[in-house]
């Protein structure tokens, strides 16, 4: 396997060191009973995916960051299509941004680890 990428960890549930091993307990961000089940360590190279107590909180802000992000391409969507309807745009925001929750959650913890962990090279045949 190739040098494995962030982004790649990021937007596919997988480890920030090996891009293998599953970040999240499913696959889906839309299981209601485990969407905010993580495995402890990676289960392909060991890596600790909770490194310290209240390390996640910096998610937040960047949950926060994809709302905003999400919010403006939205509206500027919206004004250049339908600019007749931006009545429609407001009517439509609140439920679309608590259908992203589950996923925004998700994506922003994986996004916080892999600022802090650094891909492993290509691994050697073992």
């Amino acid at each position: 396997m190739a040098k494995p990428n962030k982004l790649y960890s990021v937007l596919f549930n997988k480890c920030p060191r090996c891009g293998e091993g599953d970040f999240f307990i499913t696959k889906s961000a839309y299981n209601l009973k485990n969407f905010d089940k993580m495995n402890k360590h990676c289960p392909n190279c060991g890596e600790n995916l909770v490194p310290e107590p209240g390390f996640y909180q910096g998610a937040l802000y960047m949950s926060y960051a994809f709302y905003v992000a999400f919010m403006v391409i939205y509206f500027l969507i919206f004004v250049n299509v339908f600019p007749n309807y931006l009545d429609y745009f407001l009517a439509s925001i609140i439920p679309i941004l608590i259908i992203l929750t589950p996923y925004f959650y998700r994506l922003a913890r994986r996004s916080w680890l892999a600022l802090f962990i650094t891909p492993e090279s290509k691994k050697t045949a073992s």
